[in-house]
């Protein structure tokens, strides 16, 4: 899909091949896909320092999650093939689970995050599609699905540690970037949101009029508070074909 080889050897490092150090070393292009690094360009030097306390982090000693070959994954899918964005907070503290997605998991992971079960529950109430016992979510980024936390790391163990270390401007720009998008006659390429939850809801005055799906978070602790019934799937879709986009096929492989 890319043509930098050096991005192809990125995504094929195992998690232990890279640190965090060597990130910073890298051009944008090697990072991810060609146009993300061009509509990324005015935030380099806020990348770079985040790169930059991450190596420290990492040189202190601190495991860091998702792995640094998969810090930046969500870039990786073109911006020009998104057509829904579902944000989320930052990354599964857990180790092993975190993969650079949000809400998804590595296949292996048994069980599943409670907020992701809930997903699931609404997925097959929303649609009839049966709950998978794994949690890669991967077969949605490949339809122009963009799982997008608004940070993009954690120390292991410590929910929200990495919050306020400039991870939020890199996707406050991804956001804009993406609400700015047009076709070459100037309409807007279809775009859909899905907001799940206040902090994902603050995404919203930079999507510049996208159309949104908005409840409350999948979490154990809000689902029953909104999440549950809110049929985001079915609702998504019917919004791609107000703006002659494809639906998304919400099932997943039975196994990844």
């Amino acid at each position: 899909m890319f043509e930098s080889d050096a991005l192809f050897e990125l995504q094929q490092d195992p998690a232990d091949a890279l640190r965090f150090a060597d990130l910073a070393g890298l051009p944008l292009a090697d990072l991810m896909s060609p146009d993300w690094a061009d509509a990324l360009q005015d935030v380099e030097g806020q990348l770079r320092k985040v790169l930059a306390f991450l190596a420290a982090e990492e040189a202190a000693g601190h495991q860091l999650l998702p792995s640094p070959s998969n810090v930046l994954r969500a870039f990786r899918q073109p911006l020009a093939d998104v057509k829904v964005l579902i944000v989320g907070q930052d990354p599964y503290p857990t180790p092993g689970h975190a993969v650079g997605l949000s809400f998804s998991v590595d296949p292996h992971v048994r069980p599943i995050p409670r907020s992701l079960a809930n997903i699931y529950r609404e997925l097959e109430a929303d649609l009839g599609i049966p709950p998978r016992v794994h949690g890669d979510l991967s077969a949605w980024t490949e339809q122009g699905v963009l799982l997008l936390n608004r940070v993009l790391t954690v120390r292991a163990g410590a929910a929200g540690s990495h919050r306020g270390k400039g991870w939020e401007g890199i996707t406050t720009a991804a956001v804009t970037a993406l609400a700015a998008r047009t076709a070459a006659d100037g309409t807007r390429l279809p775009l859909v949101a899905v907001l799940w939850g206040k902090e994902a809801e603050g995404v919203r005055p930079l999507l510049a009029g996208v159309p949104a799906v908005t409840s409350a978070h999948p979490s154990p602790l809000s689902a029953s508070r909104g999440f549950f019934g809110s049929r985001p799937f079915s609702r998504v879709n019917q919004l791609l074909r107000d703006q002659g986009a494809m639906d998304v096929t919400w099932e997943l492989p039975p196994s990844p």
